[in-house]
């Protein structure tokens, strides 16, 4: 079988304490794609039971260095984000970027890159989804959707301003996977660190306090509205947006703090203007410090969700078949927290 690799163009990847790349070697890549063939044809999807519940083990078959970068990116919290480079995406395998998330001719035709999404989240904890997100899908497909050009969300079009991933919700991810599939135009993601603010303005009381309130994003409220009235998930998600509970903009450690921020769906309570003010000071050094990282086919960026934020600048789409493409998935670390919005214990959908 004759395949075609996208053609990579690699503008200079500077090491900061936001991102750190990591670049497999051709004998890895290859390894990696027929490790992940396998594991498919074993188990007949990426989102297979039996698959999703072996992933971490699966996963130690993956490079030697893939793992220990991954494990240490997870335990040491040496960067806020890492970029694995080097997984070959056959253009033609893929197929064109469907027009929706639900339009894809052949889901099998990217079967093999979802394979590989999974088992290094495996590495990171166990993957889930919302029912409010692209039907409870657990790999989600990023692109342009021309009804949603302006939204803010993955399928918009418009700069995507940067937030925490779901930070509305107390069960948001502590990960968050996307690898490239297409991305003709070199649109980055972009990222910011709470690493990267000075520690004067981390400091500040006000950030640490239950000052703030965050309503759901739209994306996850209108799908919410569309459920059938009554239902958990929906009952839930409208409370959130009508009377959302306030909660601190940073956690933690004092001297390394986490972060939970979301500017577009964020005030401070009304009546607080110190809060206002520190986090309007926050949201600036954050807009200073973002970092562009244009995924290529085949680069897994793999972002800390505790410590960085991302977003996306915007970009014309064609809507011909060759526009950007990725793969999503997020990732916690104790599914267990959020048993009370699961049906059964080994359910990944929250609702």
């Amino acid at each position: 079988m004759t395949r075609t690799y996208a053609t990579r163009t690699r503008a200079a990847r500077p090491e900061t304490s936001t991102v750190r790349h990591v670049d497999l070697d051709p004998r890895d890549a290859e390894l990696i794609d027929v490790l992940v063939r396998r594991v498919l044809r074993d188990h007949g999807s990426s989102t297979a039971p039996a698959l999703l519940a072996g992933a971490a083990g699966l996963a130690h078959r993956l490079p030697a260095r893939l793992v220990e970068e991954v494990r240490e990116f997870r335990l040491a919290e040496s960067a806020a984000a890492v970029v694995l480079h080097g997984l070959r995406v056959d253009d033609r395998e893929i197929g064109p970027t469907p027009l929706t998330w639900r339009g894809a001719v052949d889901p099998a035709r990217t079967a093999p890159y979802e394979t590989y999404l999974v088992l290094v989240a495996g590495l990171l904890g166990d993957v889930f989804g919302w029912s409010t997100l692209q039907d409870g899908r657990l790999v989600h497909d990023v692109l342009p959707i021309p009804s949603e050009a302006t939204e803010q969300s993955g399928h918009g079009t418009v700069e995507l301003a940067w937030h925490t991933e779901d930070g509305f919700h107390p069960h948001r991810c502590d990960y968050l996977l996307l690898l490239g599939l297409r991305n003709r135009l070199g649109t980055p993601t972009t990222l910011a660190a709470v690493d990267d603010v000075a520690p004067a303005l981390r400091n500040r009381p006000e950030l640490w306090e239950s000052r703030f309130l965050i309503r759901p994003d739209n994306e996850h409220l209108n799908r919410a509205r569309t459920l059938a009235a009554g239902t958990r998930a929906g009952t839930a998600l409208q409370r959130m947006h009508d009377d959302p509970e306030p909660c601190p903009v940073l956690f933690g450690h004092p001297d390394s703090p986490y972060l939970r921020i979301d500017p577009a769906f964020m005030t401070a309570r009304p009546g607080d203007p110190e809060a206002a003010a520190a986090l309007a000071a926050l949201v600036r050094a954050l807009d200073a410090a973002l970092t562009p990282v244009p995924l290529d086919p085949g680069d897994l960026l793999v972002v800390d969700n505790y410590r960085a934020v991302h977003g996306r600048s915007a970009f014309r789409a064609r809507y011909d078949g060759t526009d950007r493409w990725l793969k999503k998935v997020v990732v916690t670390r104790d599914l267990r927290r959020s048993r009370a919005i699961r049906d059964a214990a080994h359910e990944r959908v929250l609702r």
